[in-house]
Parts: structure tokens; C-alpha cells; sequence
């Protein structure tokens, strides 16, 4: 399946609802208890807003590529890691819930974990950051449009920088030309090649 394919299959498979800010703590508990056995389904909270996001196979692939070569680049630097996924971060007093598609813990648990990534597919109208910034997450990874924005935060804002600061020898652009390879077994060739002294 070519990258183009993959996007088009992706984009025909995401969607996303978004209720405006009117709704309680207790609203959106609510709705996340009735939603909770929806397979497939994510709930976002923040500041009085719902949204609710359909998570298609397509989407799903790229994010477990993107895991199994970012674990595979932990392992191979011989970095030690702790994978969480999608676990939920959520804290009421900073109004805010949400899971990203992946997130790491680098060396040791912490309250949140140091590095978060989040395969974009439809844009949503609520700022993709804002989530991320209420728990000082230190990095942020957006895949979007077959490419890979790396977010730091910088005191009390994101900025959008050219290599991760949590990993700052790994290539990003062999990582997306890897993710991008229609075949699983020569992507893991192709980046261990490009990671591996030589």
C-alpha cells in the first residue's frame, strides 16, 4: 500500500464530533461512562469542550509503527523506557482529559510521561497543544499529512523545533521514511541501517 493510499484510506476512516464548551466535569464524566464500552472511541475534555474521535485501522496502523520503531530506537541506543500508549491523562483541577496514540517515559515513571505522540488525521477545532501544555508533557510528536512535527516545551509554550530534544541523534526523516515503507520487515532494515554505527 503506497503513502497515498494509506492517507486516503485514513482520512475516509477518522471522524471527530465536537461538542462547544457548556459541559460540566461531572457532564463529561458522565458521557465517558455511557461511552466507555465503544470500541474505537476517544473522548477528549478540556475546558468545557467534548470531543469524540473515531479511531480507524488505518490510523491505528500508523501509530503502531510509529511505536515499533521508536521502542525499536530506545532498544537499539540502549535507552531505558517505559511505553504507557494511550493511557489516559486526565486531571480535573487543570480541566482537562484526553489519550494520545502513543507516550513514553524516559528512564523512570513521572506524573506524565516525558514524551507523547498523537497520529493526526482530521483536524479538530480545539488547539492541538492546549491538552498537552495543562500537564508540561516535555515533547509532543504530530504526524500529520505523512510528515512528523516534533513540539518542546519552552517554559509555557510549545515550540515547534527541528530534532527532538529527548532524542537528538535520531534522524527524524529516516524515522518518517521508515513509517512510509510499505513493507514492515525492510522498514526495520532501512532504519536500523540508518541508526547503527558504521
Amino acid at each position: 500500500m503506497t503513502a497515498q493510499v494509506l492517507e486516503e484510506v485514513v482520512t475516509l476512516a477518522e471522524q471527530r464530533l465536537i461538542l462547544p464548551g457548556y459541559y460540566s466535569w461531572e457532564q463529561f464524566e458522565a458521557l465517558e461512562s455511557l461511552m466507555a464500552d465503544a470500541p474505537g472511541l476517544r473522548i477528549i475534555y478540556l475546558d468545557g469542550w467534548i470531543e469524540f474521535m473515531t479511531l480507524g485501522e488505518a490510523h491505528e496502523t500508523i501509530s503502531c509503527i510509529l511505536n515499533f520503531l521508536i521502542q525499536l530506537y530506545f532498544c537499539e541506543m540502549e535507552i531505558e523506557y517505559i511505553p504507557v500508549g494511550s493511557a489516559t491523562r486526565k486531571n480535573r483541577a487543570k480541566d482537562v482529559s484526553f489519550e494520545p496514540d502513543e507516550s513514553y517515559y524516559i528512564g523512570e515513571t513521572k506524573e506524565h510521561p516525558d514524551l507523547a505522540v498523537e497520529v493526526t488525521i482530521t483536524s479538530g477545532s480545539t488547539n492541538k497543544l492546549a491538552k498537552y501544555l495543562r500537564l508540561r508533557i516535555p515533547e509532543v510528536w504530530f504526524w500529520e499529512n505523512n510528515q512528523l512535527a516534533v513540539y518542546g516545551l519552552r517554559e509555557n509554550d510549545y515550540e515547534l523545533i527541528s530534532k527532538s530534544d529527548l532524542l537528538p541523534e535520531l534522524d527524524l526523516e529516516l524515522l518518517v521514511r521508515c513509517v512510509l515503507m510499505p513493507s514492515r520487515i525492510e522498514a526495520r532494515q532501512e532504519f536500523l541501517k540508518g541508526i547503527r554505527p558504521q
